[in-house]
């Protein structure tokens, strides 16, 4: 598949390998983000840049490949014996005259059969004389995260640039399936922005057959990949795959959360923040509420193959070893719309913010449920707020066709006059997401897939 989008990625990696002090670069992000495929993009590995991709053997083994792979850029560096990975990196400082880049890929299996690593990597990177760039990268979040930006890690602080490689937006997928845009939607929702997951999907005609080969198949590349990724990151992966069934199959909130596990929620609390800082869930809360008082949080899985692991595989486990994947389609099929319809509400969110509507730049867009100033219940699918305060947005998002645009204006703004949280002075403006153009004049804003995918987002 062709290399997408990571243009300022490249950018910032290439700009850090220009400057005249020797870099120590940290690259991070989930499995199959396309890490190593963004490296190779930078790295002159047909010059002199060496690229050494770790595995879980003995460390002497891995020294031993290590100095293999530098021996076909320095002659004879595969000769000698290196009783540690403190005299390798050192020998290979000072068999070389001339600058290049060194990268480590997987970087924790390395410290995980070498723990001081870490402090080995230190000294080098203190040493006054070194002369090769170094880069270390690793799917192991957690971990990367922790070597530099702990305080008492050794590598704390010593990092000159520290990248964490984000999925690719919705609409590059159009380009990479050639789709359109209605069609990059769904797509999205299944794979979301793992162009690995998109390289799996291209192989095949159409999504269902993807689904059925790829993730319904127990033989299928995909069938086990959230326990792997969970593996990657988590000590206890059974609490945690426990955690995301329960949250994807509708249970949101932390009491519901902790009566399912039968578990008191301060039993459960640090492992939902670690799934959420792996962005495998997202707590959302309700516009206006704080983040650290608030109690009226709910959970979502935000991973969307996470999400359809655990909303349309994970539950029919049984039915799939039997080899009757037909009854798992027919819920899919009655149940598709409404799943893309909660992305859909996502991407319309994450698309108000930082874009000018109606000639006014908005921040980040929020849902928002509770009680309207008259006593009556109501959610709202996106509220922001501008940048100058002055305005608020209200709007609603719908994954389906034929909408009755009149009837969701008028909706919107009955409640317009009723928001609890608007502030004296505002000017609160509607908008309306829809997923076709709508077959009667609308007289608020709206937006549909093209719109949003055609600036890129």
């Amino acid at each position: 598949m062709e290399f997408l989008d990571r243009t300022k990625d490249i950018e910032r990696l290439r700009k850090a390998l220009e400057r005249e002090r020797r870099q120590f670069i940290v690259l991070y992000g989930r499995r199959r983000v396309g890490k190593s495929t963004l490296l190779k993009e930078v790295l002159d590995t047909d010059g002199r840049d060496i690229y050494f991709l770790a595995d879980q053997t003995a460390e002497s083994n891995q020294r031993q490949r290590f100095a293999q792979i530098a021996a076909t850029k320095i002659n004879g560096f595969d000769l000698a014996n290196y009783p540690s990975w403190e005299a390798l990196l050192i020998s290979l400082n000072e068999r070389t005259d001339e600058r290049f880049t060194l990268c480590i890929d997987e970087f924790p299996y390395l410290v995980k059969s070498c723990p001081s690593l870490p402090s080995v990597i230190q000294r080098l990177l203190e040493s006054a004389n070194l002369r090769y760039d170094l880069v270390i990268c690793g799917s192991a979040q957690q971990l990367m995260h922790g070597y530099v930006l702990k305080r008492d890690e050794p590598l704390y602080g010593r990092a000159d640039e520290i990248i964490r490689l984000a999925p690719i937006p919705p609409a590059y997928l159009c380009k990479a399936l050639n789709c359109n845009a209605d069609e990059a939607i769904q797509e999205y929702a299944v794979w979301g922005g793992i162009p690995r997951y998109w390289e799996l999907r291209k192989d095949y005609l159409d999504m269902k057959s993807a689904i059925d080969n790829l993730l319904l198949d127990p033989h299928g590349i995909l069938y086990e990949e959230p326990y792997r990724l969970l593996h990657d990151e988590m000590r206890d992966t059974v609490q945690a795959s426990t955690l995301l069934s329960i949250i994807g199959n509708g249970a949101n909130k932390m009491s519901e959360i902790a009566a399912r596990v039968e578990k008191a929620a301060t039993e459960i609390s640090a492992q939902l923040n670690k799934l959420c800082d792996l962005g495998f869930i997202i707590r959302q809360l309700p516009y206006g509420e704080d983040e650290k008082k608030s109690r009226k949080g709910i959970y979502v899985v935000s991973d969307h193959l996470f999400r359809f692991h655990y909303r349309f595989v994970s539950p029919y486990i049984s039915f799939i070893e039997l080899g009757k994947q037909d009854v798992i389609h027919s819920v899919i099929e009655s149940q598709f719309s409404q799943y893309v319809g909660q992305f859909w509400e996502e991407l319309c969110r994450d698309f108000v913010c930082g874009n000018m509507i109606d000639n006014i730049l908005y921040t980040k867009g929020s849902r928002w449920w509770g009680m309207l100033t008259d006593g009556t219940m109501a959610e709202l699918d996106v509220v922001a707020e501008s940048l100058d305060r002055k305005h608020l947005l209200i709007g609603e998002c719908k994954w389906t066709r034929k909408e009755n645009t009149e009837a969701l204006t008028k909706r919107l703004n009955d409640i317009a006059g009723k928001l609890p949280f608007a502030k004296r002075g505002q000017t609160v403006h509607t908008c309306l997401f829809l997923r076709t153009q709508p077959d009667t004049p609308v007289t608020t804003a709206y937006f549909t897939p093209e719109d949003m995918l055609e600036k890129g987002f």
